[in-house]
């Protein structure tokens, strides 16, 4: 997998912004969590830097909507490096576990599940992972996504752990 397909891997993790349709749990959710969750509803745009050996534009695109039950499902496109990446999937709250999660799925082959916090009258989303170049190099990737407020924002990295360079992007998204 070469450098950006890694950056593209690290954008899924991301979910640039959350998480895919079906895998989450059912939902037995408290009111005021129901209504954060469906606060976001709507379209969104992120245009944000990715800087690493260049400097890049990222553009973004992502449609939440009413999902079965009290989910919310969202649906991203990103252009990053020449690329496209998609993601899809669902958010819920969990009663049972009393807590935020997030499933998804993309075109950079990710699928996973994030737990989520209430951070003030906010969620957050952070993710880690591990992975290897096709030479055999470890990477470190990781994201945040932060819903606030109007806000939403994404910040996502890739390190090679032996030499420490890097790709970060920022991508505040604004309602449309």
């Amino acid at each position: 997998m070469s450098f950006f397909g890694h950056l593209s891997r690290a954008v899924a993790v991301a979910g640039v912004v959350f998480a895919a349709g079906g895998s989450v749990a059912p939902a037995f959710a408290a009111p005021a969590d129901v209504a954060l969750l469906k606060s976001y509803i709507g379209e969104w745009r992120g245009r944000g830097t990715l800087v690493g050996a260049n400097r890049e534009t990222v553009v973004c695109r992502l449609s939440l909507t009413q999902g079965n039950a009290d989910k919310v499902n969202y649906n991203g496109r990103c252009t990053l490096a020449g690329n496209q990446l998609s993601v899809a999937g669902t958010i819920a709250y969990i009663e049972a576990s009393k807590r935020y999660e997030a499933a998804m799925s993309s075109n950079a082959t990710f699928t996973g599940t994030a737990v989520g916090q209430k951070r003030g009258s906010g969620l957050v989303f952070n993710l880690r992972e591990r992975d290897q170049d096709e030479e055999g190099k470890d990477l470190n990737i990781s994201a945040q996504i932060s819903l606030r407020d109007d806000d939403i924002g994404v910040v996502f990295e890739v390190v090679y752990v032996e030499t420490g360079d890097n790709l970060r992007a920022e991508v505040p998204f604004t309602r449309q």
